[in-house]
């Protein structure tokens, strides 16, 4: 794929957010890199342009812009009241990962996108 609209974007971290927070689960992807070699570049160094996006997190159709608008910021309120000690639902790609590795995740795919978009 390579290009996302806006409204592609904010579908698809919204899903990322969707599965961090349990509302869904995707199953566990094959990683390319042993499990906590990836964890570790993915959490710790700066995202390249065009890394791949697991299937599950992808779309090619059109989201209504408002909605997804909408629904993001309600996700990340509701990311932020989950106490980081807690319990995580499984990336699926990185495996099992605390409240810190979520958060540090999240915080990094955001910014990502948003970037993209010179927001």
């Amino acid at each position: 794929m390579g290009k996302m609209t806006v409204d592609q974007m904010l579908w698809h971290v919204n899903e990322v957010l969707d599965v961090s927070l349990g509302h869904r689960r995707l199953p566990i992807e094959r990683a390319p890199l042993p499990r906590p070699i990836l964890k570790f570049l993915v959490l710790r160094l700066p995202w390249v342009k065009g890394a791949p996006t697991v299937p599950g997190f992808r779309t090619e159709a059109s989201h209504d812009f408002a909605g997804e608008r909408d629904r993001c910021l309600r996700l990340i309120d509701e990311f932020g009241t989950r106490s980081l000690d807690g319990k995580w639902n499984d990336s699926p790609v990185l495996g099992r990962v605390s409240g810190t590795d979520v958060s540090r995740l999240q915080a990094k795919h955001l910014n990502h996108h948003l970037k993209q978009f010179g927001l």
